[in-house]
């Protein structure tokens, strides 16, 4: 039962674990980047909107898109700073211009509109609700956009819309989206800054790669794990600090077996004392107790692993942790924890697990089986 207990513990953490860094790798790409990005090598460099995409270059990369497999959606978007200002004061933001009806395909905020609604055509704005707290603005009244663009010095009135509340902090005190045309009269950029793709989850490295061959010289296409800047550092720390933290909990298991084998001998030191006096060898004698250790560690192991996956498929086909998480964005904002948390699925769990039962099979047949082999028949069988 512990082995099983173990296993089933083993594979569940670690499906967690790497489900955990998954979404919220999935969530700062479905928020903030995207999962698969389309700028110029210049853009990575210095995000001005001046080193936006060239018009030949932009049309040919939108063509080339078209025969990639897993490519499901792409978005042209312009980034640029600018100034907002409300009828009582003002705050430098970042903007998005976004095309509203792709944009859907790509990110998750066109759902999380708290007030109002989702951008349906120039002259309007959406905005984060801290932002929109910040500057005292409402849903259907009128805010400034001013940017020093490609054109000179441009200023640009837009009517509120929608207030987006995402449950990540980082996007609800920044978040300003207009449409794609305003982002151009504003900014004077006549195609777009980055091209946002959609594609399957775990497949963002594997679609840049193909996305990045086919593009024209000047282009490059990056995977979100490549964007996510300070959060990569995190996320390989947690996973580092989570093995650890596993290797430990690995050691007192291979103990509990150990201890819980050897107790069982010294339980049985008459009938092992027994069957010596039969007549059975002390190598053999140690061998059958080791083999006993090998059955029932490999029995509990079995059912461990099936126990376990089924648990690690069902986190990772339902948002089952989502509602905890969420919960736990609402009571700290600053955590910009996701609302949807999924598990992960990966054989190496089985392995993970696997040097449970080979630890404790090692020390068993070091402890219990030796001990079992020093056996004396005569001082075994008086031994209550």
């Amino acid at each position: 039962m512990v082995v099983a207990y173990a296993t089933f513990f083993s594979i569940v953490y670690w499906s967690f674990m790497d489900g955990y860094a998954e979404s919220v790798v999935e969530s700062y790409a479905r928020y903030i980047v995207a999962p698969v990005q389309i700028a110029s090598e210049a853009w990575y460099h210095d995000p001005d909107p001046e080193n936006h995409l060239p018009g030949p270059a932009f049309g040919e990369a939108l063509e080339a898109l078209k025969g990639i497999p897993q490519v499901r959606a792409a978005a042209a978007r312009i980034q640029f700073p600018a100034l907002l200002q409300s009828a009582y004061t003002s705050q430098g933001v970042e903007v998005r211009g976004v095309d509203p009806e792709a944009e859907r395909s790509v990110s998750r905020i066109p759902a999380k509109i708290e007030e109002g609604r989702w951008l349906a055509g120039p002259g309007e704005v959406v905005l984060g609700r801290g932002i929109a707290r910040r500057i005292d603005a409402r849903v259907g009244e009128h805010v400034v956009v001013s940017v020093a663009s490609l054109a000179g010095q441009q200023a640009m009135g837009l009517r509120v819309v929608g207030l987006a509340a995402t449950g990540v902090a980082a996007l609800d005190e920044t978040a300003v989206l207009l449409t794609l045309e305003d982002a151009r009269s504003l900014t004077g950029v006549p195609t777009a800054t980055t091209v946002a793709l959609d594609v399957p989850r775990g497949s963002e490295e594997t679609v840049a790669s193909r996305v990045q061959g086919a593009l024209p010289a000047g282009l490059a296409a990056r995977g979100v794990w490549d964007l996510v800047g300070p959060i990569k550092t995190d996320v390989e720390a947690n996973r580092a600090f989570a093995f650890v933290l596993a290797m430990i909990v690995y050691v007192f298991v291979a103990l509990a077996v150990t201890t819980t084998i050897t107790v069982s001998v010294m339980e049985r030191t008459r009938e092992l004392g027994v069957i010596a006096a039969l007549g059975l060898a002390p190598r053999p004698l140690g061998a059958l107790v080791t083999l006993e250790a090998v059955l029932s560690c490999g029995l509990g192991w079995l059912a461990g692993l099936a126990v376990g996956y089924a648990t690690a498929w069902c986190l990772a086909r339902y948002n089952i942790l989502g509602p905890v998480f969420a919960m736990m964005s609402a009571s700290f904002p600053m955590t910009g924890l996701s609302e949807e948390v999924y598990g992960a699925v990966r054989a190496v769990y089985a392995a993970y697990s696997g040097m449970v039962v080979a630890a404790a099979l090692i020390l068993s047949a070091l402890l219990p089986g030796r001990r079992a082999a020093r056996l004396r028949p005569a001082d075994a069988m008086r031994s209550e």
